[in-house]
């Protein structure tokens, strides 16, 4: 069993993905990046060896439980554990204009299957490596369009015609947050810690490049958790070290 940290992230070869891969590999991690474009993957991981860090491509596609599978016992014949596992591939297929009820039903089931299912999915067949690590830790990628409270609230910016448009992304998101709130109560009395982040409005190419963070920023609230030795924080939805709520 290997020594060093190892971490995972999905959709790795590029934006907020990328940019997590590259800081927690220069933080001295075994990064792998994971994903199914797997040309993409080659290149990024030939970028992030060019700057020194040790990174492995690991061909996944998280919408295919065998791939999926196939993937976890390759990191177990290599590693014999996984330390770090972040769950940041994601979809949006909405666009902006539409009513709620306007989206067809065909969008939500693409969401769910990307934003919801591979999640929990990677997850549950990655937990077991996750259980040999001393300090394993859990970070699902989400959104403050998932939470709830927020959706809800008349003064929050989410409170719009432009952000109502995007139904499946968000509840896709808030159904993350719950299988967070889910897994970190069946892991309370063990040393995983399962928190969902919110990377902030990013330019990235699921925001068509519009954001206020660039992907280096958009990164810190998963770099800063994925390093701290020191909190043992579980179930929370967390930005910049602000707890959001649900």
């Amino acid at each position: 069993m290997s020594d060093s940290q190892i971490s995972l992230i999905t959709g790795a070869n590029k934006g907020i993905g990328f940019e997590i891969a590259k800081q927690l590999g220069n933080a001295g991690h075994k990064v792998l990046l994971a994903g199914r474009n797997v040309p993409a993957i080659k290149q990024a991981v030939a970028d992030l060896k060019e700057q020194g860090i040790d990174a492995y491509c690991l061909p996944m596609d998280i919408t295919n439980h065998e791939s999926i599978e196939q993937a976890a016992s390759h990191v177990e014949s290599m590693f014999g554990k996984l330390d770090i596992l972040i769950n940041n591939a994601a979809i949006r297929v909405e666009k902006y204009g539409k009513l709620p009820s306007e989206q067809p039903l065909a969008q939500w089931w693409e969401t769910f299957n990307t934003n919801l299912f591979g999640a929990v999915s990677v997850t549950c067949s990655f937990l077991p490596l996750i259980k040999r690590s001393k300090a394993g830790k859990i970070l699902n990628v989400s959104s403050l369009l998932g939470s709830i409270t927020l959706h809800s609230d008349r003064t929050s910016y989410t409170y719009s015609d432009e952000f109502k448009s995007l139904p499946a992304y968000s509840a896709s998101k808030s159904a993350l947050n719950s299988w967070t709130a889910h897994l970190a109560y069946e892991l309370r009395d063990t040393s995983i810690t399962v928190n969902s982040v919110h990377p902030g409005y990013t330019k990235t190419d699921l925001n068509d490049g519009d954001g206020v963070f660039t992907p280096e920023e958009g990164a810190i609230t998963a770099i800063e958790i994925a390093l701290d030795t020191e909190n043992a924080m579980s179930g929370q939805f967390v930005h910049m070290k602000s707890v959001l709520p649900w």
